[in-house]
């Protein structure tokens, strides 16, 4: 017998062994992973059907089975609800359907079917694969100009590898899209880029991406960097400042001073003094002689001017005492050019009182002159 003939009665008695095949997928997708068989063709009522799955820490557990005519697909609480036959298993296609992938789906996948004594065997590793979360970009440093800022991004979820990369966002017609000359990338973490001796140039809109063999996500952030005066300008700012401020507060002070004195210099006319005593009345006294040849004519002459000095005294004090709409203008001539314009002054009880009495002895000498 020639060893062809041998292998092709072992592989029908014995069965087939299946190859091995990989599939990746996208989670949350959909995926069939493909079984083939020609066994249930003759006798349906003995074919048996069943997938088992390896996980990555290489526990085993049956998915789904076919026994007895009956379909069993509950058999694993992850996945109840989840597998199903893809197609007509009777009819040679057991393949098998997973819908939503999860990241626990992943392993090593095995179809056995088996009918009177045959079987066929399929290998299906299956790699479930993980989009980047969307990623956290941050600024490490200080955004003024001349300093160093860092960027940094990273996902904190997805499969392994990520790639990390930066770029600018273009806002206005023209602009780079490329990073400052002056940037760094960290190789031993992608994720972080170091710009150097910021500028006002470097102010702009960055984009980190981050992307797998599932997909990418993004993230932006904005750096403006801030202009830093120098020292010397910040003080003599302030010294200006301040300089300014107090001599506002001088002018403000010299000119309410001067409506305060021109305020007193329009008052003080006005004052008037209450406490001054009104002038005095001076008697005239008649001269005495020690000649006694004196004429008549002179006698009468000075008793006369006597008198009316007296008489004249009396009036002024009256009028002093008790103003009299007729003779209100006499008191100011009297006491002088000094007093006018101001207020009758106040004559006190006992300077009325002296001159009273004066008035009342002259009349009694004027008598004894005429006598005489």
């Amino acid at each position: 017998m020639s060893p062809f003939l041998l292998l092709w009665l072992v592989s029908y008695y014995v069965g087939t062994l299946g190859t091995h095949t990989e599939i990746k997928r996208v989670a949350e997708e959909k995926v069939t992973l493909p079984c083939h068989h020609q066994l249930g063709l003759q006798e349906k009522d003995t074919l048996d059907i069943e997938w088992l799955l390896t996980d990555n820490e290489g526990k085993q557990k049956v998915v789904i089975t076919y026994s007895s005519r009956h379909v069993y697909n509950n058999l694993t609480e992850e996945q109840n609800g989840r597998v199903a036959f893809a197609s007509n298993f009777l009819a040679g296609d057991a393949s098998l359907q997973i819908e939503p992938l999860k990241p626990s789906d992943e392993g090593q996948y095995t179809c056995k079917v088996k009918n009177s004594g045959r079987y066929v065997w399929n290998y299906v590793i299956l790699k479930v694969l993980v989009r980047p979360s969307k990623p956290k970009c941050e600024l490490e440093g200080e955004l003024t100009e001349g300093s160093d800022l860092t960027l940094q991004c990273e996902s904190s979820s997805g499969t392994k590898p990520i790639v990390y990369y930066w770029q600018r966002v273009r806002e206005k017609e023209g602009e780079d899209e490329h990073l400052p000359p002056k940037s760094r990338i960290d190789y031993n973490n992608p994720g972080r880029v170091l710009l150097q001796n910021l500028t006002m140039a470097s102010s702009g809109l960055y984009r980190c991406t981050a992307g797998n063999e599932a997909g990418k996500e993004s993230c932006v952030v904005r750096v403006t960097v801030q202009y830093v005066q120098s020292i010397g300008t910040v003080a003599g700012a302030v010294t200006g400042i301040v300089a300014g401020a107090l001599l506002i507060f001088l002018l403000v002070w010299l000119l309410i001073r001067r409506k305060d004195k021109e305020r007193y210099e329009e008052e003080r006319p006005n004052e008037i003094r209450e406490d001054a005593e009104a002038p005095k009345a001076r008697l005239v006294k008649p001269s005495s002689s020690s000649s006694g040849s004196q004429s008549s004519h002179s006698g009468s002459s000075s008793t006369r001017s006597t008198a009316n000095s007296a008489s004249r005294s009396q009036r002024t004090l009256s009028t002093d005492a008790a103003p009299q709409p007729g003779i209100a203008t006499q008191p100011y001539s009297l006491l002088g050019s000094d007093m006018r314009g101001s207020e009758p002054k106040r004559v006190h009880h006992a300077t009325l009182t002296k001159a009273e009495t004066t008035s009342s002895m002259i009349p009694s000498q004027s008598g004894a002159f005429q006598t005489v």
